[in-house]
């Protein structure tokens, strides 16, 4: 098990539509998953009220995308991930199917 020092960080987030993204990603933690060939960020939320802990920067807690080369026992050891506006809301760009 990882500890929170060991997790990747989201290194940039450009969906400004997501109530975390104040200049970047600021949830505590945020979960990957999705599926057809999008790894979807599941903690994306459109509200007006903007979230987050403002000193925070985003860490990885989870992923449901297995078939991802990073992801091992739905974990990601990826360094760092980049998440973007995709076909779907907001998708992890770092995702790679293996």
């Amino acid at each position: 098990m990882a500890t929170a020092l060991e997790m990747p960080r989201v290194q940039s987030c450009t969906v400004t539509s997501c109530s975390y993204n104040q200049d970047g990603c600021h949830a505590f933690a945020i979960s990957v998953g999705g599926e057809d060939g999008h790894a979807q960020c599941s903690t994306f939320v459109e509200m007006p009220t903007r979230g987050g802990i403002e000193s925070m920067i985003a860490l990885v807690g989870a992923c449901q995308r297995s078939d991802c080369r990073h992801n091992a026992e739905l974990e990601c050891h990826a360094p760092a991930i980049v998440v973007s506006p995709e076909q779907a809301m907001a998708d992890c760009m770092t995702y790679d199917p293996s």
